[in-house]
Formats: C-alpha cells, sequence, structure tokens
C-alpha cells in the first residue's frame, strides 16, 4: 500500500473479526514500534503482546473507554522505560504500528486510560511500577464496511499558517 494511500486512509476500528492474526503480520506490527525514532534514539519502549481470551476480556473491563478490547483477538500495551519524552516517543511507535496494521487490512484504536485503569492493568499484565503504561492497542481484521476516506477533515487553509501565526495558508 502506498504510504500517502495509508495516511489518507486509515481509520479508527473499534470492530473487529473473529480472525487470527498470522504471526507474520504480528511480527510486522512489531518491527514498525521498533523502527520508529525515539528522543536521542533511546529506544525506551516495550511491548507486551497479548493473545490470551481472558487477559482480553479482563483489561476490556477494566478499559472504560476500550471495552471492545475484549473483542479484539490481539492487543499491544505499549510501556516506556526511562524515557526523556515518553508520551511523544510512544505516540510515534504506535502510530507506526496503526499505520503497518491498516496496509496489513488490520484496524485499531488508541485507548486512552486514567490513573486507576493503567494501574489495574499494569498489575494483570506484571508490568513493573516504575514502568509507564501508556495504552492497549486492540488489533484485528475491522469488520463491517470502511469505505471513502473517514471522517471530514478541516482544509489546510484553516490550519497552516504562514511565516507567522494568524497569516493562513492561501
Amino acid at each position: 500500500m502506498d504510504v500517502y494511500e495509508c495516511l489518507r486512509d486509515r481509520r479508527t476500528a473499534r470492530h473487529f473479526d473473529k480472525v487470527e492474526i498470522p504471526d507474520k503480520t504480528l511480527t510486522r506490527i512489531l518491527n514498525a514500534a521498533r523502527w520508529a525514532p525515539s528522543s536521542r534514539n533511546q529506544q525506551p519502549w516495550h511491548l507486551v503482546v497479548v493473545k490470551n481470551r481472558g487477559t482480553l476480556d479482563q483489561i476490556g473491563t477494566v478499559a472504560k473507554t476500550g471495552s471492545f478490547i475484549g473483542d479484539a483477538p490481539l492487543a499491544i500495551a505499549i510501556v516506556m522505560e526511562g524515557a526523556d519524552q515518553p508520551h511523544m516517543d510512544a505516540g510515534r511507535a504506535l502510530q507506526q504500528m496503526e499505520l503497518m496494521a491498516w496496509s496489513e487490512g488490520l484496524g485499531t484504536c488508541f485507548v486512552t486510560l486514567k490513573a486507576e485503569e493503567q494501574n489495574s492493568i499494569k498489575k494483570i499484565l506484571q508490568i513493573p511500577d516504575q514502568m509507564e503504561l501508556i495504552t492497549v492497542l486492540p488489533f484485528g481484521v475491522r469488520s463491517g464496511e470502511y469505505k471513502g476516506r473517514g471522517t471530514p477533515r478541516k482544509p489546510l487553509s484553516e490550519m497552516v499558517h504562514t511565516e507567522s501565526f494568524g497569516k493562513f495558508m492561501e
């Protein structure tokens, strides 16, 4: 898939078919994260791959805005260790995983976790206290129709400023 096409067409998926993710596809998604740039090349991420149905159900129950994790065949927790810019670096890695997944015919959805949800999921996944759980990304074959270009986007003329703020691009 062309990168521009992938960026333009990628959509968030919260509904997944009950199809197992091939190991080759999982490895491609994990490598996409591994190849992400990071602050001072620290590569501070750890990725916890979860396929166990009971564990996925537990996480889906804990993550109030991510109950659909329990319906996915696979989830990956993004955990940061000693990062200068943990959210920035994690964002780079997870965006690359999202794009790789989409190019492979899979969908995902970034799940925002409150502190108490993070703590509960850290216990479920046995993540050490000193590490920061950023999110859990569910992955699966997108169920339903994903036609068109996703949700409408603002035109560049409403968001791009030239030379100084307030002078919009024409």
